[in-house]
């Protein structure tokens, strides 16, 4: 559950020949390109055509520093591995059939797994997603949401019962998407008002496929029908206000609507942990619940590990590490003085250095 800390840089400041600092992932959840490989101009041409525009690598300055990761990546890759598996059985059912006898278990057994792995850890912290491919980004979403959605339900005290509920919710909110035109989900620009009026009925579709299915708790299935009604009614499907929704569905909103700005798509590039967090404090107590925001923001590390930022000092430095109690003021090292002249590296950290803050984002 550990890797080397390295360097977060935008696909074209990365030279030939650096090595690869973090493992990327395919569709599948399986490995495309593995920690310790070479970039060759040939490969960074190739990640870039796959909608790849940002990259791990490895850096002398920074490379003796280890920290975790927010879950095994061996119940992560099972994990997207059989949402593809049973989200594209349902895409090539020409039938269009509403009930699948195998969704209750097979999600079960992966809420479970989650769970364990999340339990067996304190005081985890949301961090920025693995590098995928955008092929299919309805898969690594619904594994992202949940993931990010039960470390809430955590902090937030629920019982296990209720996480298992809130788990199951998170993992099969988007399962209605199952049933629009592959044309229209997999569009990469804007789409139409029709089109978007497609796409907005997969919350229907989702709550009349989960309603009914056995293993599946009810509450899961109005997770998928609520999550994207908004708390003063400008939300859809029903455009139902403030306490009519349920609460496991306002979290979802906030980690649905958060993964999806922080994500690479095809026709955007995602944005950093910081301005997402902005931007969904634009919409406190209109679209998003106060309390459940500031809990999120609490449990959100908003400058990722590797990721480097200009100082108030001047200086510059790579976030090393962000500790759990104080995730906007993580630990710097810094690499550059105010002139922008290379110094021996050194730590400055934020959670003691209250009089130092994070200016600006460098290098993205």
């Amino acid at each position: 559950m550990e890797w080397k800390l390295v360097r977060l840089l935008s696909i074209g400041q990365v030279k030939p020949g650096t090595k690869l600092g973090k493992r990327i992932y395919n569709e599948d959840g399986l490995t495309l390109l593995a920690e310790g490989a070479e970039l060759t101009g040939s490969i960074i041409r190739r990640l870039g055509g796959l909608g790849i525009d940002m990259l791990y690598i490895r850096d002398e300055a920074t490379e003796d520093v280890i920290v975790p990761e927010m879950i095994q990546s061996e119940t992560r890759r099972k994990s997207i591995k059989q949402i593809r598996t049973v989200y594209r059985s349902m895409m090539d059912d020409k039938m269009g059939r509403m009930t699948y006898p195998h969704l209750g278990y097979s999600f079960r057994k992966m809420t479970e797994e989650i769970l364990s792995d999340l339990g067996s850890r304190e005081d985890v912290l949301i961090m920025l997603g693995d590098i995928h491919t955008t092929d299919h980004y309805l898969y690594t979403h619904s594994f992202n949401v949940c993931l990010y959605t039960l470390t809430l339900g955590i902090a937030a005290g629920y019982s296990k019962e209720d996480l298992f509920t809130l788990g199951m919710g998170s993992l099969l909110h988007d399962i209605g998407k199952t049933r629009i035109s592959q044309d229209v989900l997999l569009k990469p620009g804007r789409l139409t008002d029709d089109e978007f009026k497609e796409m907005k009925r997969h919350t229907e579709f989702g709550y009349a496929m989960l309603k009914d299915e056995a293993f599946v708790p009810l509450l899961a299935a109005h997770c998928a029908f609520q999550h994207h009604e908004r708390l003063d009614g400008s939300g859809y499907p029903r455009g139902i206000r403030g306490k009519e929704i349920q609460d496991f569905a306002k979290w979802i909103a906030i980690t649905d609507s958060y993964d999806a700005m922080t994500t690479n798509r095809v026709y955007r590039r995602g944005m950093l942990p910081h301005q997402a967090v902005d931007i969904l404090y634009g919409g406190s107590c209109t679209q998003y619940d106060q309390h459940k925001l500031e809990m999120f923001r609490d449990k959100v590390a908003l400058y990722p590990v590797g990721l480097t930022v200009k100082l108030s000092t001047g200086e510059t430095g790579v976030v090393t590490s962000v500790p759990p109690k104080t995730p906007n003021r993580p630990v710097v090292r810094v690499i550059e003085d105010a002139e922008g002249a290379s110094v021996q590296p050194y730590e400055i950290d934020l959670s003691v250095r209250l009089s130092v803050m994070v200016e600006q984002i460098a290098d993205l």
